[in-house]
């Protein structure tokens, strides 16, 4: 009987801790922040255009998001395009480009923009060329990253000038490699992205011009696998919503998103500040947007890079957009 009180405290105890756990046969509610769903594979570039992918990861914005994201980073859309082809990853960033190629050819959708910027691809020679107009490029070398969306708007620019790139030796080159090759005199002109315009301009080349002007924005486009919306719809529209707060981020604290940019690119922090000007972020998929994809679709069949553009009611997937603003 000395017992009794002892016994009696035990069993109220564990009826206590049982009513105490969650209902749901056994599940366990998250906590704030926890990772649920799928680990997902990111693939991004180390560059300007994807300040909002920069942001996203190194605020922990993913995280705060609840979903847990292995990142990939590359120097190029098509690097990251092929991560998607490959299942390494389920969601990257590239160019207008790559991305409408990818979608003519790939088991992929365009799920929105975050960025962008009409004259955010330059030609740039040295300080000292002769080249002073297109004109001039004409029996000269000029180097570009083929299959990107800077290649393209350079077929689009020359296109628009009735420049014959024929007549120009275009030299495939990695932008990292550009400006050496341009000061020491080995190419005549560069045409890349920020910020390697800037930087060739840092160190003693001139703008010759800019690809704006064709009624194309450049958009930095999100492009999933369709096997990954099929199956996770809720984690696609999370990870959205992640990559919406960053672009939010960067409009409210410019100087701090350029100074983490900065760190991630190796940039000085006013070559970060001078090249983001060059873009706008944001996450969208507006009427401009969409003209500017398809512009570039048709041109690409025109070069004949694309035996016909794919449709881009079946190759952009906006159902995630609302739901993650």
């Amino acid at each position: 009987m000395k017992h009794r009180p002892l016994l009696s405290s035990l069993l109220l105890g564990g009826l206590a801790a049982l009513l105490a756990l969650p209902c749901g046969c056994g599940e366990r509610k998250p906590a704030a922040g926890e990772a649920t769903g799928p680990t997902i594979g990111f693939a991004y570039q180390d560059r300007i255009a994807d300040a909002a992918s920069i942001i996203a990861v190194e605020k922990q914005l993913f995280a705060e998001e609840g979903l847990a994201v292995k990142t990939f980073v590359f120097s190029s859309g098509p690097a990251c395009s092929e991560a998607l082809l490959t299942a390494s990853a389920d969601i990257g960033t590239m160019g207008d480009t790559t991305a409408v190629i990818a979608a003519a050819r790939s088991p992929v959708k365009i799920v929105a923009s975050h960025g962008g910027g009409e004259h955010r691809h330059r030609i740039i020679v040295a300080a000292d060329s002769p080249v002073r107009s297109p004109a001039d490029l004409v029996g000269r070398s000029i180097a570009v990253k083929k299959g990107t969306s800077t290649y393209g708007g350079l077929l689009a620019w020359a296109d628009s000038l009735h420049l014959d790139l024929s007549k120009v030796k275009v030299t495939d080159m990695r932008p990292q490699d550009m400006a050496d090759a341009l000061l020491s005199g080995a190419i005549d002109a560069i045409v890349a992205s920020e910020p390697t315009p800037s930087l060739v301009e840092e160190r003693g080349g001139r703008e010759l011009a800019t690809l704006g002007g064709l009624g194309n924005t450049y958009p930095i486009l999100l492009v999933a696998r369709d096997e990954f919306l099929a199956n996770h719809k809720d984690a696609a529209t999370r990870f959205m919503r992640a990559m919406d707060r960053a672009a939010a981020f960067i409009a409210d604290n410019p100087e701090e998103a350029a100074a983490i940019v900065a760190r991630k690119t190796g940039l000085s922090q006013a070559t970060a500040e001078r090249a983001m000007t060059h873009h706008y972020y944001g996450l969208q998929l507006d009427d401009t947007t969409m003209a500017s994809l398809q512009k570039i679709a048709d041109f690409l069949v025109a070069q004949k890079t694309l035996d016909s553009p794919p449709s881009l009611p079946v190759a952009v997937d906006d159902r995630y957009l609302p739901e993650a603003r």
